[in-house]
């Protein structure tokens, strides 16, 4: 309890030191339903013997419904806890009002969780064949159309994505909302850096609410998910068990993949990357600047399910026409224009790669450990130092302004471009190839890139640092630096993550790091700036997504920037 209790007071000082923006989503909100209690619970006999729990509801109408199917191990006892951010599991969409719709909606608590029997293993084979044999079980059921479509948010959506990769036969579509294919490289190992989010998830979130559910017994979850991500800390068989990635070719079943820019930390790359792959018919969307709570605020909301995804079900499970129909392939949310493009494929035909070479010389425009630029024309020679730890550094790489307040990029690395002469609009994945050497064998890089606001000359002057917008994130341990090449493309980077080869000291090495995709208008008059540590903090990455700060992290990086290693980010450019 104590880690949920400290998590809790992260979260409020973030809020508190921060201005969150609010994403399209949430203009549309409409109220949120109302708890609807279940028609029935249902105790299903697996092959194996073990029974897994459903909560069935049903329309008031007696009839046969197509079926909006749920599974996670957050319990559907929970679900009388309503469903607004303090409860950020809370990720079942509006139930009454679908049921209002004409469907179905079928809630499972996954093997080992809530009132289902087994041992929970997270995302594990026998998780994902229950997913597949309940799916089966819903269209034998005489209130069944024999139709199944999958629905939720988060680890509904990484359930999802199993069920679509095992091709039940009465499963007729998924739509993943905000979620991840691949827990290994989205938060557990971003880049092959040891993060915090599943210790901070399962011991802060998880195991709270079963023994502490709204409704129902109180249950214990005795296996130790932190400690079995901390016994594999490469890809083997632990994580591709519980990497939908590895099966995605395989899914027949129409999927519609939605996205959430500010989810760069865990799930973003998982729909974009799922969307890219899989071969049967699909639509991505990608929403806007929405905060990790207005997220679920969305998710919950009538107006959102009304906008996106009842058009897609009503088509799917029903054989409506419906404006789903005439959406394009791709729609995604463009940061800075704040507005909607549209395209065929992801990433968009009309971008053209312009490279950004860091350089010596300072920008004046912002207080850091060396406020090095950032241009278009080429590096200017030399070199910069990051020693670490920094003496200054609180709650992580953090430190801290002559205002009081939190400062990200005081206390670390910087390259900050000259004000835009005109607008910049990027759309795609990125990347950032690093010249390095340094006094470690290993050693950590976190790259954040940032839209930089004008500054009055009286706040330049008191070395307050101008404010900004993280546009995009990227990571990566220098012993796992080898990439995939049959998973990856030029500019979009998918690493091996089986075989950490060390660095030699003091020896110059190109880096090559992925930086997640985005869409993101630069503003004339703005300032482009690229953030460079080897770590990060719980006040910026929302006190679940920073990544561990271990005491081995003690040493000197070297960031080449001349002519024989020219570090550079490369931008898709909008034409």
């Amino acid at each position: 309890m104590n880690q949920r209790h400290t998590l809790v007071r992260i979260l409020a000082g973030f809020l508190v030191a921060f201005d969150l923006t609010v994403g399209f989503a949430s203009s549309c909100l409409a109220q949120a339903e109302d708890f609807v209690a279940p028609t029935k619970i249902v105790s299903i006999p697996m092959k194996d013997g073990v029974r897994i729990s459903v909560a069935v509801f049903l329309p008031s109408d007696t009839g046969k419904y197509p079926t909006l199917f749920a599974a996670s191990p957050y319990r559907f006892d929970n679900n009388h806890a309503p469903a607004i951010p303090m409860y950020l599991w809370r990720e079942t969409g509006p139930v009454a009002w679908y049921l209002k719709q004409g469907y179905a909606y079928v809630h499972m608590d996954v093997r080992g969780s809530g009132r289902s029997g087994g041992e929970y293993r997270f995302l594990d084979r026998s998780e994902q064949r229950d997913l597949y044999e309940v799916i089966e079980w819903i269209a034998k059921q005489p209130w069944s159309n024999g139709k199944v479509g999958g629905i939720g948010q988060s680890y509904y959506a990484m359930t999802q994505w199993f069920m679509a990769t095992q091709n039940p036969p009465h499963l007729s579509c998924i739509a993943p909302y905000d979620g991840l294919i691949d827990p290994y490289r989205s938060s557990s190992f971003s880049g092959g850096i040891p993060g915090e989010f599943w210790h901070v998830w399962y011991n802060g979130i998880l195991r709270p609410i079963h023994q502490y559910p709204a409704h129902g017994p109180s249950r214990e979850l005795p296996w130790d998910l932190s400690r079995e991500t901390r016994k594999h800390t490469t890809y083997d068989a632990f994580w591709r068990e519980r990497a939908a990635a590895e099966d995605l070719e395989k899914i027949r079943v129409p999927v519609y993949s939605i996205g959430l820019w500010t989810k760069v930390d865990l799930h973003l790359n998982g729909n974009i990357t799922g969307y890219q792959r899989v071969k049967a018919p699909k639509k991505l969307l990608v929403l806007g600047a929405s905060t990790l709570f207005n997220a679920v605020a969305d998710f919950s909301s009538i107006g959102f399910h009304e906008k996106f995804l009842l058009p897609y079900y009503d088509w799917c499970l029903k054989g409506k026409t419906t404006t789903y129909n005439d959406e394009p392939n791709v729609r995604y949310f463009v940061g800075g224009a704040e507005e909607f493009k549209t395209s065929a494929v992801w990433p968009p035909a009309n971008i053209d790669y312009k490279p950004f070479y860091l350089r010596k010389a300072q920008s004046g425009s912002v207080t850091s450990l060396n406020d090095g630029g950032l241009d278009g024309t080429g590096p200017d020679g030399g070199s910069t130092v990051f020693e670490y730890p920094n003496s200054g550094w609180r709650v992580g790489v953090v430190g801290f302004g002559p205002d009081g307040r939190p400062d990200p990029s005081r206390r670390i690395l910087t390259f900050t471009s000259p004000p835009l002469e005109e607008d910049i609009e990027i759309a795609g994945p990125i990347k950032f190839v690093l010249y390095a050497s340094s006094s470690n064998r290993d050693t950590d890089f976190v790259v954040k890139l940032y839209d930089q606001f004008p500054q009055s000359a009286e706040d330049r002057k008191k070395q307050l640092n101008p404010n900004s917008r993280v546009v995009t994130k990227g990571w990566l341990r220098a012993s796992h630096r080898q990439i995939d090449p049959s998973k990856s493309t030029e500019y979009a980077l998918w690493y091996s993550h089986n075989s950490p080869k060390e660095i030699e000291p003091g020896q110059v090495t190109r880096f090559e790091i992925a930086v997640m995709p985005t869409a993101y208008r630069f503003k004339k008059g703005n300032r482009i700036r690229v953030d460079l540590s080897n770590g990060d903090s719980a006040l910026t990455e929302y006190g679940f997504f920073q990544h561990e700060y271990t005491p081995n992290k003690l040493g000197r990086d070297t960031i080449m920037h001349d002519s024989q290693y020219p570090s550079q980010i490369l931008l898709p450019i909008a034409r």
